[in-house]
């Protein structure tokens, strides 16, 4: 007897398989950009929350790890030293990051001009000092600023007394912040070179034709529309200034534990002696949560800043 015929069951129209060709092609993109987020993961987020959870506990990296809680944190905020760390690390970084923005900026409204010859050559110039290696460039300027140095000659050439700019309060703090302006100038006047190209010069014609000078036009068109390079330039300045390590380390580090003394040493340079001098890695990694949320609060504040200097210029006339 003949087996009977069953109907085949319809497939349902909003069924789809699993492996579409938009899903193998997905696929295919994560998988070209997945060492990315592998080695970010790796050298990036675990480092990050490794040591969030070290600044809880006592530990010399060798024996085992101690609890200790907030213990860290108080032995960090407790230690003058720390705190004069952190008056240095705001002195140096407005002595070198204010007047770095204002020469960086004429730098680029000078190269933008159509009046300056080798404008290439000088762009390539200004960088330079960026791909210098820091430790070449602060032992140069060590030799510079020696007691018998080039910069006290030109001091007492001028009449003016010598001064200590290896071991003076203020003197230290002089050189380390030449040496972050020559460093870093030439880069962000590229930065304001690329924002000042990308203004349209129509507008600049228009201006000229309504009568307005060369003072309106810096206010009303050049600054406005330049204000994203600024803020962009100023954030990245602020954090790098919260960060200076290698200037001061090797400047004053070459005599042992030179780096540490008072009128030289930033948040960073006490970060590293409290690790790998002291032994403390838990009171380090505290130093390194409190360096991060200063660094965000400050973030936060050139912002803030930022917003409101918008909404007051925001309105004018030319």
């Amino acid at each position: 007897m003949a087996e009977p015929v069953t109907a085949a069951r319809p497939v349902s129209a909003g069924k789809r398989p699993f492996w579409t060709e938009q899903r193998r092609s997905r696929l295919t993109a994560y998988t070209f950009i997945s060492p990315f987020f592998i080695l970010f993961a790796i050298f990036g987020l675990y480092p990050i929350f490794f040591t969030i959870y070290l600044s809880f506990f006592k530990w010399d990296a060798l024996g085992p790890m101690t609890y200790v809680g907030m213990k860290n944190y108080d032995l960090v905020t407790g230690d003058p030293l720390f705190w004069t760390s952190f008056t240095n690390t705001l002195i140096m970084g407005v002595m070198g990051t204010v007047p770095q923005l204002v020469i960086a900026l004429l730098l680029a409204v000078m190269l933008n001009s159509a009046m300056t010859r080798f404008k290439k050559t000088f762009r390539v110039l200004f960088f330079m000092p960026n791909i210098t290696s820091i430790v070449a460039v602060t032992l140069v300027f060590s030799t510079l600023f020696g007691n018998n140095g080039m910069i006290n000659w030109l001091l007492n050439h001028m009449g003016m007394e010598s001064m200590a700019f290896n071991s003076g309060w203020w003197g230290v703090k002089i050189a380390i912040s030449t040496m972050v302006m020559w460093r870093w100038t030439g880069y962000n006047a590229i930065i304001f070179l690329s924002g000042l190209q990308s203004i349209p010069l129509d507008l600049y014609e228009a201006a000229r034709i309504d009568g307005a000078n060369r003072r309106q036009q810096l206010l009303y068109i050049t600054m406005p529309l330049l204000k994203p390079f600024i803020v962009f330039v100023t954030l990245i300045s602020t954090i790098g200034a919260l960060q200076l390590f290698t200037e001061p380390y090797v400047y004053l580090g070459q005599s042992g534990t030179g780096s540490t003394r008072e009128e030289g040493i930033t948040m960073v340079t006490y970060l590293y002696s409290e690790a790998f001098r002291n032994g403390f890695f838990g009171t380090a990694a505290a130093t390194a949560v409190i360096l991060f949320i200063i660094t965000i609060i400050f973030s936060m504040i050139n912002m803030w800043v930022s917003n409101r200097m918008e909404g007051s210029t925001g309105g004018g006339k030319a």
